[in-house]
């Protein structure tokens, strides 16, 4: 594969700053995953800042641990038009290293209650010492389009709460 990113789009029936706010919360993650390895959100605040640090506990039957957790640090954050962060795992000492993949919602109102979101996985600047172990993309493409349909469920649910 040439290419070194992934993306999916769909129309969610939500307003765009209702979505946003769908995704600016680390603790509905677990249910917008579409691979079941997000479980739960250490760090539960609301995503409201570039540089904004929060973790995640994770599971992958094929780690090495099987639980593991990862930080990731919040990239892009323009409400209610894109949000977007840089994953890497958390050692128990040193400094954060962030793998080189991110994670990004981009979000286009199409009416009040209307909002095609974009998801793009990014790979491209993975280092070479990564790409020795981990294969990318970890999934399908259809896990896009799975968190996608997630997201929107979340949505909808609370745009009727």
């Amino acid at each position: 594969m040439d290419q070194e990113n992934l993306s999916a789009t769909l129309t969610i029936a939500a307003p765009a700053a209702r979505v946003f706010a769908v995704l600016a919360d680390p603790t509905a993650h677990s249910a917008i995953d579409g691979t079941g390895w997000v479980q739960e959100a250490v760090d539960r605040a609301p995503l409201t800042e570039v540089g904004q640090i929060f973790r995640m506990d994770m599971y992958h039957a094929n780690h090495p641990d099987g639980d593991y957790r990862m930080a990731n640090k919040v990239q892009v954050l323009d409400p209610p038009r894109a949000i977007g962060w840089l994953p890497g795992p958390e050692k128990d000492d040193g400094p954060l290293e962030f793998g080189g993949w991110f994670w990004r919602y981009d979000l286009a109102p199409l009416s009040p209650s209307e909002t095609e979101v974009t998801l793009t996985y990014d790979w491209s600047a993975v280092p070479q010492s990564f790409r020795e172990y981990l294969r990318f993309p970890p999934f399908g493409p259809e896990h896009l389009t799975n968190s996608l349909h997630h997201l929107a469920e979340l949505a909808a649910a609370t745009s009727r709460a």
